[in-house]
């Protein structure tokens, strides 16, 4: 690696530009991701990558102009003081806001870095340019704020706010719902059936453990492997499969343990929050199956 103290004219232009194609990439990159779920955020993205490229057009004419047409490839990584990034094709899953953060961070980097480049710049026309870049990029420290006054309306931020909601809805709420009544509801018959048939707590328990983690387990891969997402927009399978698999388990283990009164209570409150559904019809249906269920582990355990 290099001190950016030793760049010559020729490599301080080169890292300029190679940067400036990068953060454009970024941008590009997050903007693509986000454009079927948050466009008004795209656009902003979009914006952003486009004010890149217009300064590596100036910053390749003023290179070109005093050193011909080949251009080094210097990269930040290259040099030593700037912040090692994890190149974003790497992270499999950026938030929205994570995605902002970022591009304040690069901005900020930007303004020092053409600060800096215009102190070590000996020629009167590149020093003005890199005066001029630092100078914009001072004039707005976050580019995303900024861009963010024209795309992000009151209107946007509450469309992106519902999409996050049913985001979160698809991808934990329901699967993570519907493992907490399986788990909740099927292991009553075992949990049952091994207490009237051994007439012992502890076999009774080890019968309610085991129900109830093979109840997680199972949940956990047949709403994991069922459905990857790409279609349903219900998001990655993992997610859901962890969300749907220890809620069952827990649900489970309410039973063997036993506290079923703030099961019935938690699945109620969830149906409420987020399926509409009033409190005490959600308490009812949920009773009235577990009941049945209880019935049947009753029925086989006194055979």
């Amino acid at each position: 690696m290099k001190a950016f103290a030793d760049l010559t004219e020729q490599e301080i232009l080169a890292l300029a530009i190679s940067s400036e194609e990068d953060d454009s990439r970024t941008y590009l990159t997050f903007a693509h991701q986000l454009m079927e779920k948050f466009p008004a955020s795209a656009k902003v993205f979009i914006e952003m990558a486009e004010e890149e490229q217009t300064h590596r057009r100036s910053l390749t004419d003023a290179y070109q102009k005093k050193f011909g047409d080949f251009i080094p490839l210097i990269r930040r990584n290259d040099i030593r003081g700037f912040v090692r990034h994890t190149p974003v094709w790497l992270i499999q899953q950026m938030t929205l806001e994570a995605m902002r953060q970022r591009a304040e961070v690069l901005e900020l980097e930007n303004m020092r870095f053409y600060t800096k480049a215009a102190e070590q710049a000996s020629d009167p026309t590149i020093q003005k340019l890199l005066r001029e870049l630092a100078e914009a990029e001072k004039e707005h420290s976050s580019l995303a704020d900024r861009l963010g006054l024209k795309h992000l309306t009151p209107d946007a931020k509450l469309e992106e706010a519902d999409a996050k909601q049913k985001l979160f809805l698809l991808q934990v709420i329901q699967p993570g719902l519907v493992g907490l009544m399986d788990g909740s509801v099927s292991t009553l018959a075992p949990l049952f059936a091994a207490a009237f048939a051994t007439h012992d707590t502890w076999q009774t328990f080890l019968v309610g453990l085991a129900a109830s983690l093979g109840a997680g387990i199972s949940m956990g891969l047949a709403e994991g492997l069922s459905d990857d997402g790409k279609l349903s927009g219900r998001g990655r399978p993992l997610i859901r499969g962890l969300a749907s698999g220890l809620m069952a388990a827990l649900g489970g283990l309410g039973h063997a343990l036993p506290v079923v009164f703030f099961e019935l209570w938690a699945i109620s409150w969830i149906r409420w929050k987020y399926m509409d559904t009033p409190f005490l019809r959600a308490a009812f249906q949920v009773a009235v199956g577990g009941f049945f269920v209880f019935l049947t582990g009753i029925f086989i355990g006194s055979a």
